[in-house]
């Protein structure tokens, strides 16, 4: 089997979506993750990869392009440029929203009772 994912960057993660957790995917899940770290989401645990909505962002441009890309190289030139012309406001406001997704996330896991904690988490990240 090829790597999936090097243990120097990290572990391999899904979000439990529905093509995620098919009866193939599982299976297949279940014979190879011996093979790689694998993280698992709680199901339907709030967003925190914030890497899904750049990358939806460069679909979206990608999709927009007049002609289509045709080849891998125009493809992945198309990406470069589309990168480079991302709002710097969606960045932005992607990172800005981490403290509310983390506390978000704490509280779906019943980690955050009190609203003093709350307060505190979000002082660590201002």
């Amino acid at each position: 089997m090829s790597i999936v994912h090097s243990d120097v960057l990290g572990e391999f993660q899904q979000d439990n979506a529905t093509p995620h957790t098919s009866r193939i995917a599982t299976e297949w899940l279940q014979k190879h993750s011996s093979k790689f770290r694998y993280f698992r989401w709680r199901p339907k645990s709030p967003d925190m990869n914030i890497i899904e909505h750049i990358l939806d962002a460069l679909q979206c441009a990608i999709q927009k392009r007049y002609p289509p890309p045709l080849t891998p190289t125009g493809l992945w030139t198309a990406l470069q440029d589309s990168w480079c012309q991302l709002p710097s406001a969606l960045l932005q406001t992607l990172i800005e929203s981490m403290p509310r997704r983390v506390v978000t996330l704490l509280r779906a896991r019943g980690a955050l009772h009190d609203i003093r904690q709350v307060y505190q988490l979000l002082l660590i990240f201002n």
